[in-house]
């Protein structure tokens, strides 16, 4: 499914010719769009999973922007909301990005720039409503099982871990190897929390220098430095009321660290180029695929920000240590590809999936889904992981015992599930007796009950 078909524009400017000099940008980048003079005009299309961000001018006639992102986010909060203002409003902007909008544009303004804010808000209006869709799907805990997909027994620790944190205060240390899933899993610790209806704001801090990184967190004032040419408010403030995740916390600048380490013990920051404290409230998840207590010991981290944060633990196994959880993501992953690229799901065979199963993933989970996107659009060919080198001693560290016993439970885990817990049909579709499939569920302690 492609977002920029999918995602509509709305437009709300009394200027016409501005409006439609506007919306012709927008159609040019690939958009469609909506246009209207009034607040009152577009009111109609605001509703809870409504496709669409909006692009709305600070100053209209009857009511405001303002006073309409209010109505837009009591309606539906994670809708995006990107304000358009002249000079004179900035405050006004600020104050707005505070309350919940998505990102302001001060006039004038280039074509490049609006449709680069424009595309960013639609990816993230797609990611949520596809999420969204998922969590309506289920509810309660098998909202958690949609999102955090696995019936290995690490990934139901993990969940359990996920749901008994969610609702408390404490900030989150998450270890994992890259592609493990880091950020779902903190984005789902903020979704089951009583700040999901406030921003969850990731930042990377892998490769960000120093100066960048103190305004990427901390925001800056008009004139702070030589580039400063505006206010710029930091992901700090932005994640106000919500989650600040910080990824790759391992790779954070020495010098920020004491200021982060401050601003989480003061819960206060301050721009750079002012002396002024803000407070505010959010929530750490912050993420690592390297050991921080051992960086401290070497002193390649602060110890003391590695005990401030280091409090609540998430630990996410490799994909090469829950083999049995492969056939379910991939077929996961195969569903969103067809939705996504608006085709069917070819039919995996027996030979492909033992190739998958063989292999060791060194991208873990994000690898995955890419071999399942080509897979969907037929691009892998007869092997989906020919000349990956599979199976190599490093990669498969169990024995072969072991991998064949891990190989046979995955399969007849998934025949359960595609045949939901019945083990007559199951049987019938391994070519098996039902008495064998009765002993090897035994021996596997698999339950066919689990899938019914």
């Amino acid at each position: 499914m492609n977002t920029m078909a999918t995602i509509r524009v709305l437009l709300v400017e009394d200027d016409e010719d501005v409006r439609l000099s506007t919306a012709q940008v927008l159609q040019l980048a690939g958009f469609e769009v909506e246009g209207f003079a009034s607040v009152e005009a577009a009111r109609a299309l605001i509703r809870p999973d409504a496709p669409v961000v909006v692009v709305c001018d600070v100053k209209l006639p009857g009511a405001s922007g303002i006073d309409w992102l209010q109505q837009i986010r009591a309606t539906d909060a994670e809708l995006p909301v990107i304000l358009v203002t002249g000079h004179g409003h900035i405050a006004m902007a600020v104050q707005a990005m505070r309350d919940g909008a998505y990102d302001f544009i001060e006039k004038p303004f280039t074509r490049e720039r609006l449709a680069a804010i424009v595309r960013h808000a639609a990816e993230r209006r797609q990611l949520a409503l596809q999420v969204r869709e998922l969590r309506d799907a289920l509810e309660n805990w098998h909202g958690i099982q949609a999102l955090l997909i696995g019936r290995s027994a690490e990934m139901q620790k993990v969940r359990r871990t996920v749901m008994t944190l969610a609702d408390t205060s404490a900030d989150v240390l998450i270890y994992g190897e890259t592609g493990t899933g880091k950020e779902l899993v903190a984005r789902c610790l903020h979704e089951h929390s009583e700040r999901r209806r406030r921003n969850f704001v990731p930042i990377n801090c892998g490769g960000l220098p120093e100066n960048l990184a103190e305004s990427e967190l901390f925001g800056h004032e008009a004139g702070a430095f030589t580039s400063a040419n505006r206010l710029r408010v930091g992901k700090f403030e932005h994640a106000d009321g919500g989650t600040l995740f910080l990824d790759e916390i391992e790779s954070m600048p020495m010098g920020v660290q004491i200021k982060l380490l401050r601003a989480l013990q003061e819960r206060s920051i301050e721009r750079i180029g002012s002396n002024k404290s803000i407070p505010v409230d959010c929530r750490i998840v912050a993420a690592s695929k390297s050991d921080l207590q051992e960086l401290s010991e070497q002193h390649k981290f602060r110890a003391d920000l590695y005990y401030r944060i280091g409090v609540a633990f998430i630990e996410l196994p490799p994909l090469r240590e829950r083999r049995e959880d492969i056939p379910l993501l991939f077929e996961h992953f195969c569903l969103m590809a067809a939705s996504r690229f608006s085709c069917a799901v070819p039919e995996l065979t027996g030979a492909q999936l033992a190739d998958l199963m063989g292999y060791g993933w060194p991208g873990n989970v994000r690898e995955l889904r890419n071999v399942a996107d080509r897979f969907v659009l037929g691009l892998p060919g007869e092997r989906l992981t020919r000349g990956r080198g599979t199976a190599d001693a490093q990669a498969l560290p169990r024995s072969l015992p072991q991998q064949v016993e891990a190989y046979e439970r995955a399969v007849v885990v998934e025949m359960l599930r595609r045949h939901q817990g019945d083990q007559s049909a199951t049987a019938q579709a391994l070519g098996i007796p039902r008495q064998t499939l009765h002993d090897k569920l035994r021996k596997l302690a698999v339950s066919a009950e689990e899938f019914r």
